[in-house]
């Protein structure tokens, strides 16, 4: 089977007509690798018109055994259903065989969720003396204030920003954007970073109109961002194992826990589905019955 040809199809695919992220389109290809590793090692003469549904749940059952685990294996099945679909559309497949394939039964995990005390800790943890302070509390700020996957905090553009009417303009997952008001707290840090460090930055000149610059003028990495963080929370004796989705995940959770509508932190997370944003009225629930249990009188162990 010629599947670098097939690969470089479903790239191009995935580009131009699902315009899906360049993160997301990698982990497609790295899970289609897989899939073609498996034939090459077992299946050497099979067509990939000849690709059965129990060709695909041989392959699943191999890489469990290779210890992927099942939120893995969920994410390579995400792809090869992508693969196949794509390769009816072009009519290089007669059927798509990966339709019935099963999806292993997942936990639901509630998100690690920091406390507003928590993130103040973190805040204060920066050193105001240090060289990229105001932009580093920028970032908190933004992330925690506007609820920004970390991608979107890195390619946000200084013309996304409107601080007159108090919103930003953010390109999310398949470039859908949308509209987020700026709380008071980031749109003061995000005009402090601007206005004393950023201006006094050199900049490249692709990347004149990024927000968020590293050192050399070009804009941040999401592992810099990450790093970031993780050295803040080092600072402030914090524990958790955070990340910057750590700060999204607060962003929601504190609004569904101050009465915020669901669909209203739908909108402002971007999910596409209101399921996926259900899972912070999971984390509220739990929130509830741990403040009954420490402050009812009635509530706590006999």
């Amino acid at each position: 089977m010629n599947w670098e040809s097939y690969k470089k199809g479903f790239e191009t695919y995935l580009k131009l007509e699902k315009s899906l992220s360049a993160n997301t389109i990698h982990a497609y290809l790295t899970d289609i690798d897989k899939l073609f590793q498996y034939f090459s090692n077992h299946h050497t003469d099979l067509r990939l018109r000849e690709i059965k549904l129990d060709h695909l749940q041989s392959f699943i059952e191999w890489i469990a055994r290779l210890g992927v685990n099942k939120s893995s294996q969920a994410r390579i099945i995400s792809g090869i259903r992508s693969f196949f679909k794509y390769l009816l559309i072009e009519d290089i497949i007669p059927t798509n065989p990966s339709s019935l394939l099963d999806v292993p039964r997942l936990e639901k995990k509630l998100p690690v969720v920091l406390s507003v005390k928590e993130i103040d800790r973190i805040i204060e943890a920066i050193d105001m003396s240090r060289e990229n302070a105001h932009r580093n509390k920028a970032i908190i700020e933004t992330l925690y204030g506007c609820g920004l996957r970390v991608s979107e905090l890195t390619e946000l553009k200084l013309t996304s920003l409107n601080f007159r009417e108090e919103f930003m303009l953010v390109t999310g997952k398949g470039n859908k954007q949308r509209i987020i008001p700026l709380g008071s707290h980031a749109a003061k840090q995000l005009k402090i970073y601007l206005q004393n460090e950023r201006i006094n930055k050199p900049v490249i000149k692709e990347f004149e109109n990024y927000v968020f610059l590293n050192k050399r003028g070009r804009k941040l990495t999401r592992v810099m961002i990450f790093t970031i963080l993780k050295d803040l929370c080092k600072k402030a004796a914090i524990s958790k194992n955070v990340s910057p989705h750590t700060l999204r995940h607060s962003f929601a959770t504190h609004l569904v826990e101050g009465g915020a509508d669901l669909r209203v932190v739908q909108d402002l997370l971007g999910h596409e589905s209101i399921t996926t944003t259900e899972i912070y009225t999971h984390l509220d629930r739990k929130y509830l019955r741990e403040t009954i249990m420490m402050y009812h009188p009635r509530a706590g162990k006999k």
